[in-house]
């Protein structure tokens, strides 16, 4: 079981194949996805990687936060989450995982939260079919109707479906094929929709209902600490000089 990453949506577009048809994909960049910290069997009961993504402002990190950032040699994080892994697929702390952990052709499971549509009404939110448009109704044909008895059983139950707030609520999308992914840029192309809005942090990881492909890269697609500083500095030389 391998880590997941962080991504952040960009956005829908299209891809055509070689036999011309146009696939629908949703476009996720990964910038700076680097492992902040383990989770250890013996330590904290169970294995997993902590893995962080963005740039945080200092003034918004706490002290503690900042002691753990700087124990992993880590920029502090705006965005943390943690993958459960098998300890075969341990990844080192400060490494970055890149576009290329997953693969062309792989199934992926999508984490997001939907978008907030503020309150909505019981034929919006919940898809009721609302009242009759004549015989007598007026004013209220887009309303829910009977909410419970009177006399028996004289109450309204728990978790009756009514008007209230639709969206901002964590889905999960099962089953997403990967397109292609490009290293480079850092983009993921999955193919069809995914939950949640443009710029909005979405959590992939392998799909557990698939097997995975022979040539997925194990423990995962990484790029270590000591690799990343090199290219970190001829970017700036190259700015320097332009």
């Amino acid at each position: 079981m391998r880590s997941g990453v962080i991504a952040q949506k960009v956005g829908m577009t299209r891809v055509f194949t070689d036999a011309g048809e146009h696939v629908p994909v949703t476009v996720l960049k990964v910038d700076q996805c680097q492992v902040v910290a383990h989770r250890t069997k013996d330590k904290n009961g169970y294995v997993a990687l902590q893995v962080g993504v963005g740039k945080a402002k200092v003034k918004n990190v706490s002290k503690a936060e900042r002691g753990r950032f700087s124990v992993a040699k880590v920029e502090p994080k705006r965005k943390l989450a943690e993958f459960r892994v098998s300890e075969d697929a341990i990844i080192p702390v400060g490494a970055e995982i890149t576009a290329d952990h997953f693969v062309a052709g792989q199934f992926v499971d999508v984490t997001g939260t939907t978008t907030g549509k503020g309150f909505a009404g019981g034929m919006k939110r919940w898809n009721f079919g609302g009242l009759r448009a004549t015989h007598g109704v007026s004013i209220s044909h887009r309303s829910i109707g009977s909410t419970g008895g009177r006399q028996d059983p004289g109450r309204t139950f728990k978790n009756k479906k009514m008007p209230g707030h639709l969206g901002v609520e964590r889905v999960t999308t099962q089953n997403l094929r990967v397109v292609s992914t490009d290293p480079e840029r850092g983009l993921i192309l999955v193919e069809g929709a995914v939950p949640g809005v443009a710029g909005g942090w979405i959590f992939v990881r392998d799909a557990v209902k698939r097997k995975l492909p022979n040539d997925v890269p194990m423990p995962g697609k990484f790029r270590a600490a000591n690799d990343a500083a090199p290219a970190a500095q001829a970017d700036q030389a190259q700015e320097e000089n332009a």
